[in-house]
């Protein structure tokens, strides 16, 4: 494997973990909204609350990883998605920011103010559609480069059907992927109420993470056949990415194995993820970038190499720590603690 490689594999890992922590973060935070509006709050906000008070510091590492290594790895990215994301990327971290201020005011002893929480609710939703922006842009037909100008095409962005596409799979997958781990841990917690709200909650969203993952996929051929292709070449990967989802929704319809329907739902979306990724490959932006052009020299990428693989080796301890000791903790997930 060339260190080019290996480098975006080790990039693809974090990021793939924050797709998932990330969407669990997200949707809890529209789920506590919404019921507070629908007058559902005293259902399932403590089994939200427990989840999301020991972990909402740890989320963004994952982010901040993967940031940090695409720029150290790949020097060029700053220069193609430096100007073209100074708008989506200046929204994404004030959404973040005020993410932030909410997480800030409800678990430190401030009033639980009722702007914050709508605000909290809709960043949910509105910052993976943001983050959405770069993989969108990926895929040509966004930016423009004369001589050393790069601009992103607004208004092609805002009104392409792809676009849209990606942004309607963010929001229901975030939605799903959310759902289907607080079905689990609101089981874990003996919690028949929350368990049973968020089981209809995600069993309402499995068929729309399905649907908008076809209709990316349709809207694909269009904005780039040449992806569109090799992800055809690779469809087995899909095929068992599908049947994952099967085995998910089934064991949620039934209301039993709440954990390893959690999994299934986990390896769905890596199966999905990486084949996405591997069809991708070796663009980083097309038709301007490859993971071979602008590539670090060679001693800073075994250094950055050495330094991620060691982030992984503390990270993943420090998140199983986390999860035994409080998110897991048998009376910490009852309320007893």
């Amino acid at each position: 494997m060339t260190l080019e490689l290996l480098g975006i594999t080790v990039l693809g890992i974090f990021l793939f973990g924050y797709v998932i922590i990330g969407s669990i973060d997200f949707g809890a935070g529209f789920y506590s909204t919404y019921s507070d509006w629908a007058g559902k709050k005293h259902m399932i906000h403590r089994v939200i609350q427990r989840y999301l008070s020991p972990v909402w510091e740890v989320t963004n590492v994952f982010l901040v990883f993967f940031f940090v290594g695409i720029v150290g790895f790949f020097p060029k990215t700053a220069y193609y998605y430096g100007t073209a994301l100074l708008i989506p990327g200046s929204v994404s971290i004030i959404l973040l920011a005020i993410r932030g201020s909410y997480y800030a005011f409800s678990n430190y002893g401030a009033p639980d103010r009722k702007l914050y929480s709508v605000l909290y609710g809709i960043t949910g939703v509105l910052i993976p559609a943001s983050l959405t922006t770069v993989l969108t842009i990926s895929e040509g037909g966004f930016i423009t480069v004369e001589g050393d100008k790069v601009t992103l095409q607004l208004g092609e962005l805002l009104t392409n059907p792809y676009s849209w596409s990606v942004v309607m799979l963010a929001f229901v997958s975030v939605l799903f992927i959310s759902a289907s781990f607080l079905t689990y841990y609101a089981n874990k917690a003996n919690d028949l109420k929350a368990q049973t709200l968020l089981r209809k909650y995600a069993l309402l969203w499995s068929a729309p993470s399905i649907l908008s993952a076809l209709v990316v996929m349709y809207m694909l051929r269009f904005q780039n056949p040449i992806h569109f292709e090799r992800m055809i070449e690779i469809g087995w990967l899909f095929v068992l990415s599908f049947i994952c989802f099967i085995v998910a929704v089934y064991f949620i319809y039934k209301g039993i194995h709440f954990g390893w329907a959690f999994l299934a739902v986990v390896m769905q979306y890596a199966f999905a993820f990486f084949a996405y990724g591997f069809s991708h490959y070796p663009y980083l932006l097309y038709p301007y970038l490859t993971i071979y052009d602008g590539f670090t020299n060679e001693t800073m990428a075994k250094a950055l190499v050495v330094v991620f693989i060691l982030g992984l080796c503390v990270l993943i301890p420090s998140l199983y720590l986390l999860m035994k000791l409080f998110l897991f903790n048998h009376d910490y997930v009852k309320g007893q603690k």
